[in-house]
């Protein structure tokens, strides 16, 4: 089947194959004033099918000292002024190899950042398990937090590049319990006024744990004020209403959601009517009344 005139045509050849694979192996230009009297006139191109080209010329494509391919000319007939054709023809060929080369890198980049993000991806996740292990009582809590955190933010009009950060701060938002002793993370009973002081210090650790790390900064808001309240009243810094960011904001109701959703060993699951209402009645003061309206919107529409 015959390539549209203009079509890109592309062909697989070895060095030192044809004149094409001459150019590439010797890195220089090949011109062939007459096909005909090389007896070439059927030259093995898919650029010249069907075309009757006497002309031939053919230029490597180098950038960097590499051969990125070659540029094959077929013409019906040799132009008058032959070295400026020639000048413009190297030039093409300049800019084309360039423009090869610095679209290869790009691709190169794409790929290394995308396997960058996997890797990132599968290291947080391993965090997230790794504190769920240690803490029996939550376990398999930090991903569904960060499954329905990641919905509600959608819901909530954040873009898809701060949904990434929105689920690694999810994923993350109790590694400060990696600085609580097992004595007082793991004590099965009431916590006294002392231990509870050092509990809530985990979110001070995870934001010196994590503020160091480059890439998981903007993931910090949840890890670090996902304790602060709506009217004020919570931690580490008695943020209020609109001070506190809104991916912390949407956290905390989630949070509660799911923990009152969950077995506990002092206390069965609670019903969903009975956590819908502990929920709206702490709209305004535990919680951001907005981010209460989105999630039990939400959870409605999806039940």
């Amino acid at each position: 089947m015959r390539k549209k005139p203009g079509a890109p045509m592309r062909k697989r050849l070895r060095l030192g194959d044809g004149y094409a694979g001459r150019a590439a192996l010797e890195q220089r230009r090949i011109c062939i004033p007459n096909l005909v009297e090389t007896g070439d006139y059927y030259i093995d191109s898919p650029a010249n099918q069907g075309m009757d080209a006497l002309v031939y010329y053919v230029v490597p494509l180098i950038a960097k000292g590499k051969v990125n391919g070659v540029l094959e000319i077929f013409r019906r007939s040799k132009d008058k002024a032959e070295a400026e054709w020639l000048d413009f023809l190297d030039t093409l060929a300049g800019q084309s190899s360039i423009a090869i080369d610095n679209s290869r890198l790009f691709t190169g980049l794409q790929l290394s950042h995308s396997d960058l993000l996997r890797a990132y991806d599968t290291t947080i996740e391993g965090w997230s398990r790794a504190l769920d292990l240690r803490d029996k009582e939550t376990e398999g809590h930090s991903l569904r937090v960060t499954e329905m955190t990641v919905r509600l933010a959608g819901l909530a009009g954040l873009s898809d590049e701060e949904l990434v950060h929105v689920r690694y701060g999810a994923l993350l938002h109790d590694i400060g319990k990696m600085g609580v002793p097992n004595a007082v993370l793991l004590k099965p009973g009431k916590l006294t006024e002392e231990e509870w002081e050092i509990m809530k210090k985990h979110t001070t650790y995870a934001f010196e744990l994590l503020s160091p790390i480059t890439y998981l900064r903007r993931a910090l808001d949840i890890p670090y004020r996902h304790h602060e309240k709506w009217d004020g009243s919570g931690y580490p810094r008695g943020l209020k209403g609109e001070q506190l960011p809104l991916v912390a904001r949407l956290f905390a109701v989630v949070d509660v959601w799911d923990a009152l959703s969950s077995d506990r060993p002092y206390r069965h699951a609670w019903s969903r009517e009975n956590i819908e209402a502990y929920i709206r009645e702490q709209s305004g003061k535990h919680f951001d009344p907005k981010a209460v309206d989105i999630l039990l919107n939400m959870l409605n529409e999806t039940a």
